[in-house]
């Protein structure tokens, strides 16, 4: 996955100051576009810096849990195969 220049916080920070003034101006003194200000604001929405930090967190849980799942379907998977064949 491609490492953003900006961490999560930073991007939080922008669209606050971004909901202040104008989107152009604010994306300008970043160096960044207007559409990504958006696409921001669309992720990221109201949520603060903490909020982030938990939702990235819960994003991490989230997708060592789905690895875990496909993990044992796929050995239940293996199992039912095995038990149908006649030895």
């Amino acid at each position: 996955m491609k490492k953003t220049r900006f961490s999560e916080e930073q991007m939080v920070k922008i669209l606050r100051e971004a909901d202040a003034g104008p989107v152009a101006e604010i994306a300008k003194r970043h160096g960044i576009s207007e559409a990504t200000i958006y696409a921001w604001r669309k992720r990221y929405g109201e949520l603060e810096s903490a909020d982030v930090k938990r939702l990235r967190q819960i994003e991490q849980e989230n997708a060592r849990l789905k690895k875990l799942l496909a993990e044992r379907d796929l050995e239940i998977e293996v199992m039912k195969e095995i038990s149908r064949k006649k030895w």
